[in-house]
């Protein structure tokens, strides 16, 4: 059996095919009108026997729906009195001191926003009964409507799903329909409610590509990537587009967290940067999840990677604003037209064509020479920005990589400093097709002096799906002291996920025995509105471990119970069988490019592993390029990563 990890990009498709205890890479130009289009013309390249291969695949399909507002028509209930609930939202405000802020689109326009009866109070008893009357209005009032889609969510029917099952039951053979009490069953009815709508709202998309690429490969069965960093079968997550909205980018830590236990290094940010966005994320020995996700301004409650993306990546455009300031980016060229110097139409200068025309990327070694660039097409482009700004093209060319590197440091000091967190104490991983070109010159943003470049950097994220676990993340909100709530009631509520969690498992071939199972709670202060993420260890330890976690998070401890809010398990299965084995490092001479560079250029297949590597120097591969500044070294370990070191002059 072989195995094929897939990671769909803004701008490149790439795959890592495990055939005969072999890796294979491959990129190919994504095609956004039709993803598929690229997985089968990669396949078809790799001659991949698709009734032999098992298929691991993360999707931007769920991400770009909502980023670029190209959802389904979606109609969202709820109680009457909370037509507004989306729109509301958390009255937070981008601009605190702007007077007159300019109102936001709200998800859901008023028309398409409809009130019912059956409303819960937060005891669980019943305010109002959900009558026959008021479910065929409904049904009239959504036939008048047309939606593609529905989300219901009511309030508080994470205690008891009965109003929500009745709609459903009455609209699930004519619409897609989201229940809350299925999607997140929490409390907090803002959030609980955007996650509805954003199932509802991409699903249906995932559901038809799903459709269509297995019809192209013929059926073969597909395991899909989660936000959460582990797989789902296919079958199982068509319902549930919410849990997508990071599937390509968590495959990169997934495999950033394997090359970490690899090679000992268990504190790493990463660096993941594409053509079109770049995400930086911190491991400190497990990769964080959050429940309080964002996409598009958007609150995501199901379980993700904690990550923050920006839109900045080689296709990142730039442009003079109406001050004559040099900006670049979040507008990508994306794959189609690209860059200028892709040949493909693309008429703005982009942060590749800058690399390009500072020779730090290679016209003839772009994707192993199987793509060549045109250098003088870049310098055409970046020509008339020159002539406005009365600099030399190579001026602007490494302004316009100035300023796309100091907006990802800032991204990465979002993770890091701004978390309280010394980003010094960590090595950066840098991963993607581009971000071996800025690797150096961020950790020197950060003041880190260890850096690493993965073997396979350009498609790590594809090589993440191979080594990520088949895996369900659970919840259920169990609010009390947690102190007064027995012990026995929360060994029953956890036995309850878990039984829901094993049995999703287990159809997926998963055996019982081989499913491990990580207990937590959301805990806080009373009084207090967010909460922390504990390990179950009983009721007194999960106590005391909340008291310090509060005081390193925040520096204090409250004299107050500590309150339970959530309870969360995490499934997961066997380790897939997948190795990465050490590479036979070449031990012959250097084989440097002999053209008259400043830099100079080899390939990386060339590098000794004996052999220690003064910057500057430009290393190519198949798949990246990778450029050693001034003030930094590197040497390749054992597995083929480059291990970075910062030096003084």
């Amino acid at each position: 059996m072989s195995f094929l990890g897939i990671d769909t990009g803004g701008t490149f498709t790439d795959f890592v095919l495990y055939r005969d205890q072999q890796l294979t890479i491959h990129k190919v130009l994504s095609t956004p009108h039709a993803p598929e289009n690229a997985i089968l013309q990669g396949i078809s390249e790799l001659n991949v026997d698709i009734n032999n291969t098992a298929i691991i695949h993360g999707s931007t399909v769920a991400t770009n729906a909502v980023l670029e507002k190209k959802g389904l028509k979606t109609a969202f209930i709820t109680n009457h009195g909370l037509a507004d609930l989306l729109t509301i939202g958390r009255q937070a405000r981008k601009e605190l001191f702007n007077l007159q802020p300019r109102p936001a689109s709200p998800p859901v326009s008023k028309a398409y926003c409809l009130e019912t009866g059956g409303r819960l109070a937060a005891d669980g008893s019943v305010v109002t009964e959900l009558t026959t009357h008021e479910v065929n209005l409904l049904v009239n009032q959504l036939k008048a409507l047309a939606p593609d889609s529905i989300a219901i969510c009511l309030m508080f029917s994470f205690l008891d799903d009965r109003y929500e099952q009745k709609l459903y039951q009455a609209l699930c053979n004519d619409y897609f329909v989201s229940v809350s009490s299925e999607i997140l069953p929490e409390i907090n009815e803002y959030e609980r409610g955007m996650t509805t709508w954003l199932n509802a709202y991409v699903s249906p998309l995932v559901k038809a590509y799903l459709s269509q690429l297995k019809t192209g490969l013929q059926a073969a069965p597909i395991t899909i990537m989660q936000s959460s960093g582990g797989t789902i079968s296919s079958e199982q997550v068509e319902n549930k587009g919410a849990n997508l909205l990071l599937s390509g980018p968590a495959g990169g830590l997934n495999a950033a967290k394997y090359l970490g236990e690899l090679t000992a290094k268990q504190r790493i940010l990463t660096f993941d940067m594409g053509g079109t966005s770049t995400d930086v994320a911190l491991i400190d020995g497990e990769i964080n999840l959050t429940n309080e996700g964002m996409i598009a301004g958007y609150p995501v409650g199901v379980p993700m990677v904690d990550m923050h993306t920006i839109g900045a990546g080689g296709g990142s455009i730039a442009i003079l604003d109406s001050a004559g300031m040099l900006q670049v980016g979040p507008q990508s060229s994306g794959a189609y037209p690209g860059p200028v110097c892709y040949g493909r139409g693309g008429q703005l200068p982009t942060v590749t064509d800058a690399n390009l025309v500072l020779e730090r990327l290679q016209a003839d070694a772009f994707l192993g020479g199987r793509m060549a660039l045109n250098r003088n097409a870049a310098l055409n482009a970046l020509r008339p920005l020159a002539a406005q700004m009365s600099l030399t093209v190579n001026q602007v060319a490494q302004g316009i990589v100035d300023i796309a590197n100091e907006h990802m440091a800032q991204a990465l000091r979002v993770i890091s400093i701004q978390r309280g967190i010394d980003p010094r104490n960590f090595v950066l991983m840098s991963f993607g097709g581009a971000g071996g070109l800025h690797v150096c010159a961020l950790a020197e943003h950060l003041g880190i002096t260890e850096a690493m470049v993965p073997i396979h950097s350009g498609v790590l994220s594809a090589m993440g799906m191979l080594v990520a676990k088949r895996s369900r993340n659970l919840s259920k909100t169990k609010i009390g002291r947690l102190k007064t709530i027995p012990k026995n009631t929360l060994t029953e509520n956890f036995f309850q996920l878990e039984m829901q969690g094993i049995q999703a498992l287990m159809t997926e071939g998963v055996k019982s025995e081989e499913i491990t199972i990580q207990r937590s709670l959301d805990l806080r202060y009373c009084g207090q509105s967010y909460t922390l993420n504990i390990a179950w260890n009983g009721i007194g330890q999960s106590i005391t471990a909340f008291h310090e976690t509060h005081k390193l998070r925040f520096g204090h401890t409250l004299d107050e119970d500590v309150e339970l809010v959530n309870m969360r398990i995490k499934l997961s299965g066997p380790q897939p069988e997948f190795t990465l084995k050490s590479e036979n490092v070449n031990n012959l001479d250097l084989n440097l490019d002999k053209r008259d560079h400043k830099t100079r250029v080899v390939t990386r297949s060339s590098l000794l592993s004996i052999e220690q590597y003064i910057g500057p120097l430009i290393i190519t591969e198949e798949v990246s390029t990778i450029y050693i500044s001034p003030s930094w070294s590197c040497r390749v370990d054992k597995m083929g990563n480059l291990l970075l070191s910062r030096h003084e002059h």
